[in-house]
């Protein structure tokens, strides 16, 4: 049995898509970012980083494994599913998977910030990230233009990418010039498994409009 700490944010929905494809047993915890539960002491203990999600694997001794791309190669690798055992198939599948982690995460995460949340409108800010975020959109365009999914066959590159740039108006990034772009967007969402896990945990009802809006300003930074 695994435990899952998550809220729903893009980095929470890659642990919780994950668990619904490999159809491992699984509870889900959740977290409440609003009230800061990611950095009480106890939470600390199974991730250092404050921050979600995080699994513990009770089959293996409450192991715990925290940031998301590296609980989808665990994942991946306990259970043989959504990675290829071949060094170059591998290779690509961890290629895409960086390239979310570290491009398409981060710099979406900042046009968020910007465009969203900022109290000051900063023009050169927003623009800045939101321009990077749509060279990063056109460049898994063009590698969709002749692959169904980004390694190839499905796999944890299509699960950490998707949750992110499925709300990619939420950073105010338009993708109609993206066709190939679009058209995996809406093939990866109609999975059941995706659908399930974009829906874990259930959002979590808040006392009033200042957590509404804490919340929301959580969200961008997990």
């Amino acid at each position: 049995m695994i435990d899952l700490y998550t809220s729903p944010t893009p980095n929470g929905w890659k642990a919780s898509i994950m668990l619904e494809e490999i159809g491992l047993p699984y509870t889900v915890k959740p977290i409440r970012l609003e009230k800061l539960e990611q950095k009480q002491e106890w939470y600390l203990k199974l991730n250092p980083n404050g921050r979600i999600p995080t699994i513990v694997d009770h089959d293996e001794r409450g192991f715990a494994v925290f940031e998301s791309g590296a609980i989808l190669v665990y994942l991946a690798e306990k259970t043989g599913q959504l990675m290829p055992n071949d060094a170059k198939g591998r290779s690509v599948v961890l290629q895409w998977l960086m390239f979310q982690m570290g491009g398409i995460g981060p710099m979406q995460g900042q046009a968020n910030v910007f465009y969203r949340y900022a109290p000051e409108k900063i023009p050169y800010a927003i623009e800045r990230y939101q321009k990077e975020t749509k060279r990063l959109y056109k460049v898994l365009d063009y590698r969709l233009a002749d692959h169904e999914y980004l390694a190839g066959d499905y796999s944890i590159a299509d699960i950490a990418t998707w949750p992110w740039v499925t709300l990619h108006g939420w950073a105010g990034v338009d993708i109609d010039d993206l066709p190939n772009l679009e058209r995996w967007i809406e093939r990866v969402g109609e999975r059941p498994a995706v659908v399930k896990g974009r829906g874990i945990p259930e959002m979590i009802k808040l006392e009033n409009k200042e957590e509404e809006l804490a919340r929301q300003g959580a969200k961008i930074l997990v």
